[in-house]
């Protein structure tokens, strides 16, 4: 880790900062996990955070399998073992994705052999947006055939918020995953 964890119980600067880590507990079951006690280095940061991927986890209308897999690729894509390690038993009881399958999710060149037209689409997008930014007209209308116009928002948003999530836990080395996966962070 680059930056200390705040500790479980926190003495924070103002009550609206006593607030916010009342509001990231309460989505969380009642404790914070180790991203939670990095972010709240910045407590206005992590109630937006707080609000934004609590409605990309439990607001949506995706089905877990959806989710699971595409937080799991930008995960793989962008070294982000802590997200892997926390998403992966998650889409494993999921069972959408066969369990042989789930290793294939960590080979970069894999397009999704195994898996139903849904989510083969859901991984090529995945890539798209995590690898680059232009999603290909071809990879979008694969998405397109296979989601509705909402799941297309939704999935959009899980892709990009996990993006987001896998910078912040790689750059801050949050979990110090690094050491354990071999991440060069030299």
């Amino acid at each position: 880790m680059r930056l200390p964890y705040i500790p479980d119980d926190p003495e924070m600067a103002s009550p609206a900062d006593d607030a916010i880590v009342q509001r990231v507990k309460a989505r969380r079951g009642g404790k914070l996990i180790a991203l939670d006690k990095t972010l709240l280095h910045a407590p206005p940061v992590a109630d937006g955070w707080n609000a934004f991927l609590g409605a990309v986890r439990t607001q949506t209308t995706l089905p877990e399998s959806v989710r699971e897999l595409a937080i799991c690729r930008v995960a793989v894509l962008n070294q982000a073992w802590y997200e892997w390690e926390h998403h992966r038993p998650i889409l494993v009881a999921s069972k959408a994705v066969p369990e042989d399958l789930i290793e294939k999710i960590k080979e970069r060149e894999w397009k999704g052999e195994g898996l139903d037209e849904k989510h083969k689409a859901l991984l090529a997008y995945t890539d798209a947006m995590t690898l680059g930014c232009v999603v290909p007209e071809g990879v979008f209308k694969g998405l397109r055939g296979a989601f509705g116009e909402r799941e297309i928002v939704e999935v959009t948003t899980t892709v990009a918020a996990y993006n987001c999530v896998s910078r912040v836990l790689v750059a801050l080395d949050v979990g110090e995953m690094a050491s354990t996966y071999g991440v060069d962070m030299g």
